[in-house]
This record gives C-alpha cells, structure tokens and sequence, in this order.
C-alpha cells in the first residue's frame, strides 16, 4: 500500500500533451503538478522504475525527464535520497508578483527589510571583478540551432531593411516576456531595441538633456550615466542612497530637475531594493516635476531569496519612466543586445538620435534572440543559471564565514551578480584592495563609486562569472586578508 507524499505522484494522470511526445508529457505533468502546488515541498518522488510501471512508459524516458528537471531547478537528486522537490520553484525568482492591481498591491505590502548589499575591469574568471553573465553556462548549441532556423526563415527584404525600433518579432517576445515576468503592461510598439543598457541612457541624455538641465543621480551609483549625462551638458546631482533606496526628502529639493536615474531592484552598486513607499513617492516626484525617470534594470533576473517586486515601470500610470534592460547581462556580454521601454511622447525623438547616431543593433543578433525567446529557451536559461549563481554565492559566503568568522559583514547578497563586503572599522579601502591585487584578488572599493557620500570602508564581490575551485581559491585568500586587518 502506498503512504506518504509519494504516493501523490502516483496518483498524477499523464497528461494529453503525450501527443507531442512521451518525455514532454511526463515533464509538463510532473512540472505543472509541481507548480500547482499538488507536489508541495519536499516531496520524495516515486522511482521512475516505479512511476514507468504506473505510466506505461520507459525507464529511460523518465530518467530524461527527472534529469531536466533537476537542471532547471524543480528537483534535487541526491544518491540514497532519491528525487525531492526543491524547497523553492525556480519561476518565482524570476517573475514578479502578481495579484491585485498593481498599485494597490505594492501600496499594501510591508516595506523591504533595510538591506544594503559601473566601472570597466568587469572580467570573465577573474576574482572579485566577475560581476556578469557566465558564458561557460550558456548553451552555445540551443542558440546555434535558433539563430540557424530564425536566417532560414527570414525574408530576404528583412536582412537589408530592418526596422528602425527593431525587428517586431523580437519586440514582440520582449513585451510579452515584460508583461509575464516584470508585472509591466505594455505592446511591442512602445519598445526600441538598443546594443544594451548604456546605449539606452545615453540615448536619453542626447535626446531628452539640453545644456545646463538638472538630471539627480544616485551616491554612490552607476558612473557611466553620470559621465554620460555630463557629457549632453547636464548639471548631475548626486541624491544619497539609503537602505530603503534613493534618498525621496533629497531628492524633493530638486522639483527642477529635468530626470532622475535609478536602479530600483538592486542599486547599483549597494544591493539595496527600492521599497515600496520611496517608488509611490519617486513617481509622484516626477509627475509634480514633470520629470523623467531613467529605470536601469540591469540584473532583476537573478533574485535567490524571494520573487522580485515588480519593475518600477509597472506602477507608472503617468508614463513617465524609461524602463531600460539588457540581455548582455542575462545570455552574454558580448551579445550587444538591449532595449528600452519609452513614453509615447519620446518614441519619435529617441529614434532620430538612434537613426542619426549609426547605433542599429545588427539583425542576426535580434533574429536569434527572437526564435530562442520563443522557444522557450530564455526562460529555461535563466532558470539554470539563477541556480548556479545562487550555489556560487552560497559557496563564497560559507568559505568566507567559516575561515574568517567575525571580521566582516555581507549586503546585497539576496540578488544580482555581485554583493557588498563590509571590511572591518577603520580599513583603508584602496589599502586593502592593493594588498588583494598581490594576491591576485582585484577588488573595486566602494568609494570609488561615491560623489559626496562617504561610507564605511567596503568592496564589490563578483562572483557569478568564477568556477567553484576559483571562489574556494580566492574565498581562502580573500578570508586570509580580512584575519590580517582585523
């Protein structure tokens, strides 16, 4: 007789979908029933000797299907312990919330929990400046065969005269990709497809910036904007950021600014969220205003503790943000593929600068990008990869607390690809980094991302672009260092 919670997948019909084959009909069955919730937490798994008896189907099919779904993170297979459901669904970390309208649903959750987790020198391999995309876990052969089958198909007008704003397949796959794991309502005619998030704002800063306009940046924050809106001339002020974000009384000095741009998911380089109120309050800032507001959303994609709040964007019902995001951050880096989310009223603009400036993304790029998107393939992707940045972080603080308990402290660790290490009182910050390089750790100080503000001593961690012998080699060496300063 059968006990237990095993017994409830047992009991799971197979599903219609054999019509497209036997394995993806065991998997949609066995991956919705987890999604439904009907195989909650934990639950052991029959064995698929067991469960091919039950469905008629072969042992081999099923262990193809257990074994995509451990890759994407449904299950855990451990030798002796059989197959588990993973404590958390991999989907929440990358869709945001939904429920209520949207405005009411983020008015009513509590604030974040205070938590405070881009220079060039960004490197593959590299310990501590691996803060991007791994393209060892990219699936060269999945993207091979969509960009093969996207040119095959691809009218032969299209390769010499694409669309301006992008191909409207791809723009097309990110609206919907937008509207399903972003929580923003929006159409693939209110999207501009750029070479990536600096392309974006340095669009906006030609196209929106006239000569002495204000334009509030975030201290510390993102260096390439502020240098980019200097450059259109702007008068850059720098806004301080909390635990709670972007400073909103600062800010609320500078009803004349012409934009504000900000890192809401996972500030750039803190790690903070955005809560709740500061949003309501930063959108209501720029209505009174009349100002814009540039929302980078450069690593949403990868949350480890919980589903991300929906974009900043999703709350806009005055259509007054710029919602830029990339792929080169996701896939990556050197993909070059970037959009932007734009209020009606600038569409015409950003597109002459775009046109007069030369800065079309090629169309290969977009016809790949849209077939792997519509296949699936992206989603699964960043299923994977958030459970291999998450085992990577997770290996990096567990060296670092056991081999250096008590002299340092960690934030911005709950999301992105990088967190924010807290160097014991009194460290001199370019000191310790000098010392790191002679141990062959580059570490980028937190200072050097500051205007105004001074924070206590600390450094950027990059970790997801590093192996798990490199984090061990590096974590020994970094956790050796901070015993020495403490």
């Amino acid at each position: 007789m059968r006990t237990g919670k095993a017994a409830i997948a047992l009991d799971l019909p197979l599903p219609p979908a054999l019509a497209q084959g036997k394995q993806q009909g065991a998997y949609a069955a066995l991956r919705d029933a987890i999604l439904d919730k009907r195989l909650p937490a934990g639950t052991r798994l029959p064995s698929t000797r067991t469960l091919a008896e039950r469905w008629q189907l072969s042992r081999g099919t099923l262990e193809l299907v257990f074994e995509r779904l451990r890759d994407e993170g449904y299950v855990s297979r451990v030798a002796g312990s059989g197959t588990r459901v993973c404590a958390v669904v991999p989907d929440l970390f990358i869709a945001a919330g939904s429920g209520p309208p949207l405005a009411l649903a983020l008015a009513q959750q509590p604030l974040s929990e205070p938590a405070a987790s881009s220079l060039t020198g960004v490197q593959v391999g590299v310990p501590f400046v691996a803060r991007l995309a791994d393209p060892a876990l990219f699936p060269v052969k999945a993207w091979s065969q969509a960009l093969g089958k996207a040119l095959a198909s691809a009218p032969t007008a299209l390769l010499s005269s694409p669309d301006p704003a992008g191909l409207p397949a791809l723009r097309e796959r990110i609206a919907n990709y937008l509207r399903s794991y972003r929580g923003i309502r929006c159409n693939a005619q209110d999207l501009i497809v750029t070479s990536g998030i600096r392309q974006c704002i340095d669009l906006v800063a030609r196209s929106v910036i006239c000569p002495g306009d204000k334009a509030c940046v975030e201290d510390p924050g993102y260096r390439t904007a502020r240098s980019l809106f200097e450059r259109a001339g702007a008068q850059v002020v720098a806004v301080p950021v909390t635990a709670e974000g972007i400073d909103d009384q600062l800010l609320e000095r500078h009803l004349d600014a012409r934009l504000a741009c900000v890192t809401p998911a996972h500030q750039s380089p803190l790690g903070v969220t955005l809560s709740v109120s500061r949003r309501l309050m930063l959108l209501d800032w720029a209505n009174r205003a009349d100002a814009w507001i540039v929302e980078d959303d450069y690593d949403s994609e990868f949350n480890y503790n919980n589903a991300p709040l929906p974009a900043l964007k999703a709350l806009d019902q005055s259509d007054r943000v710029i919602y830029c995001g990339s792929f080169n951050k996701t896939l990556f880096a050197g993909l070059r593929v970037g959009f932007m989310l734009v209020p009606a009223s600038l569409r015409e603009p950003l597109l002459a600068t775009l046109q007069g400036t030369g800065g079309a993304v090629g169309v290969t790029e977009q016809l790949g990008l849209a077939e792997y998107m519509a296949n699936g393939s992206f989603v699964r992707y960043l299923r994977q990869a958030r459970q291999a940045y998450q085992q990577r972080r997770d290996l990096l603080l567990e060296c670092l607390a056991e081999q250096a308990p008590g002299c340092f402290a960690v934030t911005g660790q709950q999301a992105g690809l990088h967190f924010v290490l807290w160097l014991p009182e009194g460290t001199d910050e370019q000191d310790f980094c000098q010392r790191a390089g002679s141990q062959g750790l580059q570490l980028q100080p937190i200072g050097n991302f500051c205007q105004q503000v001074q924070l206590p001593p600390a450094v950027m961690i990059g970790f997801t672009a590093l192996t798990a012998a490199q984090l061990r080699f590096a974590g020994r060496k970094l956790a050796a260092l901070l015993r020495e300063v403490s």
